[in-house]
């Protein structure tokens, strides 16, 4: 992937690869739920869109090489903006289930691989002091989009506009088009041919495995009381099909991603580390509005505007980092900073209730969740691909394996974070519901209090009923609250572990 120029335009064109990236990611997360309303789709429904959007984004992520190979990178991107412009344009016109899948899909095969693409822009076309100018575009497009995502959803919502949402993602395929068709040539030179060949079975496994494993997880969600066998069944088959596709890459002579050659300790320690970020990415992202907009009840506009101004540590906390790297390019203190700044971040939460300040307590905590994923994210990546820089095919394949698995571990996160919501959820409920008896003088007290203060307006008997329905809804919000700290009171442990891993390993120095 080779470029016309070094200049302006293209360190535009990846900053805005990587904006498509990381803006659909923030946006569609904040927004879910009025998008569900909007769209008339249920969650189960939102979470098999989901699924699907990860699996069909590994598929495209696994064959990025390949087909920069056969296409050329200019091309490659011309066609995957204009699929991924098509997609947006789907979504943003759509009023049902099946439109709004189908416009996903192809958002996710168009767009799946636009950020590996960029990274490799970098590797390919930027030497010496433009190539750290290229990665910085990159971070700052991250940083950048974390921070604008969740606002700009807010204002989308807030103003009944939810389709602005994919029209402006539809914006920047357009602009990417036109820097890609302006700065990228299809020269393939510096690319080595003839490394990899692809299997279509084994790519239909790839995308069957991934899709399994994400829906059954998924699945578990809603199967938590019912037929979780089959969820567990269809688990088992995933992993089992998904080992087998890592294991025929590992073997075969020429095998599309050269994973055999990835297997050393620097490179497995920072995958799993990167795995461990992009966890607490999806996670995060889906507990904290939930947290925020349904259990302490502020609007989607106020929600959007603390995730934006504590995402702005993003931006501070990557030139902070881009200042300090090339005098101490030592990792330690950087990973050190950022599970310390976890850790805070998992604390403040954990104490937040109805009474809170957001402005002392909700926004500086967002703060500290950022610069956890702006110190430790890019310095892992500066860090596990150190061996194979020299090697085209090698780092190329690394990086796609390092992208899937981001794409994979975004959806795990989701995942657990629901399933453990509702099991710790279910769990305070039984415990506090115990106490709603008439043997309890609180729980009568408060009834009276409730039934006294209505009854002028709507009658005694109409009163109790509300009363008592006031005080079912206070304790299914107490029980929500309560999951939501056990969330964050395992987030701060988290993040002593990663002070202490960090501390005691010898892999990185």
């Amino acid at each position: 992937m080779t470029a016309r120029t070094s200049g302006w335009g293209l360190y535009a064109t990846i900053f805005v690869l990587t904006a498509i990236e990381f803006l659909q990611l923030s946006m569609v997360a904040f927004g879910a739920g009025p998008i569900m309303g909007e769209v008339g789709i249920t969650p189960e429904d939102f979470s098999l869109i989901a699924a699907t959007y990860a699996s069909v984004a590994i598929l495209v992520i696994s064959m990025q090489r390949w087909l920069v190979t056969r296409l050329g990178g200019r091309l490659l991107i011309q066609c995957s903006t204009a699929i991924s412009l098509l997609g947006a344009v789907l979504c943003a016109t759509s009023n049902d289930f099946a439109s709004f899948f189908v416009g996903r899909l192809i958002m996710a095969l168009g767009g799946g691989a636009l950020f590996t693409s960029a990274r490799m822009i970098i590797h390919h076309t930027l030497a010496g002091p433009k190539r750290f100018v290229g990665i910085k575009s990159l971070a700052y497009g991250l940083a950048i989009c974390i921070s604008a995502g969740p606002w700009l959803a807010a204002q989308a919502v807030s103003n009944d506009a939810w389709s602005a949402i994919f029209w402006s993602l539809a914006a920047l395929d357009i602009v990417a088009f036109v820097l890609a068709s302006t700065c990228l040539t299809n020269d393939l030179r510096g690319f080595e041919q003839g490394r990899s060949d692809w299997n279509p079975g084994l790519q239909v496994l790839l995308v069957g495995g991934s899709f399994g494993l994400l829906y059954a997880l998924q699945r578990l969600y809603y199967d938590y009381y019912g037929n979780a066998a089959f969820s567990i069944g269809v688990l088992v088959v995933s992993v089992g099909a998904l080992m087998f596709y890592a294991n025929y890459q590992r073997v075969h002579r020429q095998p599309l991603l050269h994973i055999r050659l990835m297997l050393h300790t620097r490179f497995i320690a920072g995958m799993a580390l990167f795995m461990f970020g992009y966890l607490m990415l999806g996670a995060n992202n889906y507990v904290v509005p939930v947290m925020l907009q349904r259990t302490l009840g502020y609007s989607w506009e106020s929600v959007g505007h603390f995730e934006a101004i504590g995402a702005l540590a993003t931006v501070v906390t990557f030139t902070v980092v881009s200042r300090l790297l090339p005098k101490h390019p030592s990792p330690g203190k950087f990973w050190i900073t950022g599970f310390f700044a976890l850790g805070v971040f998992g604390a403040m939460l954990a104490r937040v209730d109805p009474s809170a300040d957001p402005w002392l307590s909700i926004v500086p905590a967002l703060a500290c969740y950022n610069v956890f994923l702006l110190t430790v994210l890019p310095i892992t990546a500066m860090q596990a691909f150190r061996e194979m820089e020299k090697d085209e095919t090698l780092f190329s394949n690394a990086q796609q394996v390092k992208n899937m698995l981001a794409q994979a571990a975004i959806a795990l996160g989701i995942s657990l974070a629901t399933l453990g919501q509702q099991w710790r959820t279910a769990v305070h409920y039984d415990v506090l519901n115990v106490q709603i008896t008439p043997d309890n003088p609180i729980f009568v007290t408060t009834v009276k209090h409730l039934t006294d203060a209505l009854s002028s307006s709507i009658g005694p008997v109409e009163a109790a009923q509300v009363a008592v329905a006031r005080v079912a809804q206070l304790l299914a919000q107490q029980s929500a609250l309560l999951a939501n700290v056990d969330h964050f009171m395992l987030i701060a442990l988290l993040g002593v572990l990663g002070i202490v891993v960090t501390l005691s390993q010898r892999i990185f120095r």
